[in-house]
């Protein structure tokens, strides 16, 4: 598929607004992947080219806050493995079975995180006693969030930084730098597949990789400097935003009314 200038500049701004956004909040493919479909791209196409280049963005954030030591290795060992597993899989079942339950849910799950994000005593800036053990937990979440992410993807970043939160009781800039490298985990493993299935679009992957970087890397900026002051609203706002979002897809007539 082949696209003019202007336009892999405009998806490359795109994917530099995305990929600011994800660093800091996640839902960066709520900008990015409906970029890609207004290009004519057929959707599998998007959806796997929309992996290569959030691969990017979400690997500059995990190499900032890496650099800037809020990324424990040692204890993501096995959530790393987890994950990579976990959306294997995911991508391999995705092509088998219906998302339509899944599609139905989602707006609700997203809204649900948005008030825990309000409501929880838990996020704050400082780490909280831990839950569930490193082992446990990367079975849970590193398996549970990276399938979910290999089989559909919407929300994923909400859905780990939950994780880190509510059960390693982790504070808000700590859960963001690990949800990167999770989320780089996953965007991987997933994106291994749809090369071998043929369904990524290079030229228009790696112009928007350039802007996913440059984004993830500001976005990763601000959560160092700001904390839960950007941290918490952002969250809640892009959880809101991807549940409105889903729901107005699959209810437009719940809409009609309030837009006349």
């Amino acid at each position: 598929m082949e696209l003019d200038l202007l336009t892999l500049g405009g998806l490359a701004l795109v994917a530099l607004v995305a990929g600011f956004i994800d660093a800091i909040a996640g839902g960066g493919g709520l900008i990015s992947l409906p970029a890609l479909l207004a290009t004519g791209m057929p959707p599998t196409m998007a959806l796997a080219t929309n992996k290569l280049q959030s691969s990017f963005g979400s690997f500059s954030a995990t190499f900032y806050y890496w650099r800037r030591g809020l990324i424990d290795w040692s204890s993501m060992r096995w959530a790393v493995a987890c994950t990579f597993i976990g959306s294997m899989l995911g991508t391999l079942l995705v092509q088998r079975i219906d998302t339509g339950l899944l599609q139905q849910l989602l707006p609700f799950l997203l809204a649900a995180f948005a008030l825990y994000f309000v409501c929880s005593p838990r996020v704050g800036d400082q780490d909280r006693q831990r839950r569930l053990g490193v082992i446990p937990f990367a079975l849970l979440v590193g398996t549970g969030v990276g399938f979910y992410d290999g089989f559909f993807g919407p929300g994923t970043g909400s859905f780990f930084a939950l994780g880190f939160i509510a059960l390693a009781g982790f504070s808000m800039a700590r859960a963001t730098a690990h949800t990167k490298l999770l989320n780089f985990t996953s965007n991987f493993a997933s994106l291994l597949f749809f090369i071998l299935g043929g369904q990524v679009v290079w030229t228009v992957g790696l112009a928007m990789a350039g802007g996913q970087f440059l984004g993830a890397r500001l976005g990763s900026r601000v959560v160092v400097s700001q904390g839960t002051r950007i941290i918490k609203p952002m969250l809640v706002t892009v959880s809101l935003l991807m549940s409105a979002r889903l729901l107005w897809q699959q209810h437009p007539e719940w809409f009609a009314g309030w837009l006349g």
